[in-house]
């Protein structure tokens, strides 16, 4: 056991104070990942700053129509609320499926995003690994890299990140509301995860001592057909080797609006910005849906035994986009 500090924070100020005076803490939401990395070892926080009394766990519509979700928002809960699942589909979607039933009742949304690879090397102390040791080298890239990334990674990191929920936000155009000494800021859900490049070690753009206090749904992109997809190795409570989520507007016989990102083939949730802009004012065929997806997975380099994610990905953005279509049409 190793020991660390406990601090539980009345006010956001109160958080941010207590990590700028305890030099490597963490802050503890739910704990579904951060306590799991501590019994492995690969995580020694020397605090934790539990946070899971501020007030940040509503589901909130603002005056424009979008939807303010904080950040301490259950994944079930979310998953359930009315509002996400008549204009948020996708999102709701995502969330029923990554982990269990007993993991979504105390995972929490910043927890989801801020949740770490699950490559083994990186969760085995014992292995190399740039993100958990920078400079000990990938163990995964001449070794068991089934699952991992086959868009954007390098040559310093090739894991990808797990989550479910992140890839829908990143299609919906959500934004990320992040706290910190220096005030408030919002960051692209897109834009929040990083690519590996020189420095595998930092996931997000989140800075240090900052906190996510909450999600903000837009109301663009609220009641506009969407969907999310995923693909496993199992039916239940395994992480994707690829998956889609879709936002889908058609009018006047044409792609009006296309949101698209891929899950577990990257570092972070890959939008698919390519695929995107080749939708734009096309008709909604399978054909220019498959071209899409074409030019978009033409950036990718699979390594020794992934190369079949590639067509898997294709697929399943076809098959959502294709499904997305006859919903439409059949309403």
């Amino acid at each position: 056991m190793k020991p660390f500090a406990y601090v539980r924070a009345g006010s956001l100020a109160e958080a941010a104070d207590a990590y700028a005076s305890h030099p490597g803490a963490c802050y503890l939401g739910g704990g579904t990942n951060l306590v799991d990395l501590m019994k492995l070892g690969v995580e020694q926080p020397a605090a934790l700053i539990d946070v899971t009394r501020l007030p940040l766990d509503e589901v909130r519509e603002l005056p424009d129509g979008s939807l303010r979700i904080g950040a301490l928002v259950r994944n079930s809960d979310l998953a359930a609320h009315p509002r996400v699942r008549e204009r948020y589909p996708a999102l709701s979607q995502a969330l029923l499926a990554g982990a269990s039933g007993q993991l979504r009742n105390a995972a929490t949304t910043g927890g989801n995003l801020l949740q770490r690879t699950r490559c083994p090397y990186f969760q085995d102390v014992s292995k190399p690994c740039n993100k958990r040791a920078p400079g000990s080298g990938c163990g995964a890239r001449d070794g068991v890299h089934r699952d991992h990334a086959v868009l954007g990674h390098s040559e310093r990191c090739i894991a990808t990140h797990p989550s479910d929920m992140a890839v829908a936000l990143a299609a919906l155009d959500a934004q990320v509301e992040l706290y910190g000494l220096a005030g408030v800021r919002r960051v692209p859900a897109a834009e929040f995860h990083r690519l590996p490049g020189e420095h595998p070690e930092r996931d997000t753009v989140v800075e240090p001592g900052e906190l996510v206090t909450g999600v903000l749904l837009p109301a663009a992109t609220a009641g506009l057909p969407s969907a999310y997809r995923k693909a496993r190795d199992r039916a239940s409570y395994a992480f994707a080797l690829a998956s889609v989520a879709a936002v889908l507007e058609v009018s006047d016989g044409v792609v009006a609006h296309a949101g698209i990102a891929f899950g577990a083939l990257a570092h972070r949730p890959w939008r698919a910005r390519r695929a995107e802009e080749a939708l734009l004012g096309a008709a909604p065929t399978a054909a220019a849906f498959e071209h899409a997806a074409d030019l978009e997975l033409s950036e990718a380099r699979p390594l020794r035994d992934n190369g079949y994610k590639v067509p898997l990905a294709r697929n399943l953005a076809v098959d959502v986009l294709t499904r997305l279509v006859r919903r439409r049409e059949d309403s």
